[in-house]
């Protein structure tokens, strides 16, 4: 069986999603993006002699996972951040 609950307790089938929606290219690309801009934030606070918190999300100002630059990143608490994600999907 492949079902199994997550945190919250809700059953997810892990590989039928990964095969539908996470494993596509689109969505591999948007994934690499958002791991390199946090790599890209944390070497900052390094060289600045500061830790990035586990507790912290890496924020793309203008919501595109692939514009990393420098202007266009900020920290923000998870909590925050995540909230933002779920106001612009109710959006849609």
């Amino acid at each position: 069986m492949t079902k199994k609950r997550d945190s919250r307790g809700r059953v997810r089938d892990y590989p039928k999603e990964y095969k539908e929606y996470h494993g596509k290219p689109k969505q591999k690309e948007e994934r690499a993006s958002r791991n390199a801009a946090r790599k890209k934030v944390s070497d900052w606070y390094k060289a600045h002699g500061k830790k990035l918190s586990s507790k912290k999300d890496v924020d793309h100002k203008d919501r595109n996972p692939r514009n990393n630059g420098s202007g266009n990143l900020r920290t923000m608490d998870r909590g925050a951040n995540r909230a933002k994600s779920n106001r612009d999907r109710a959006k849609k």
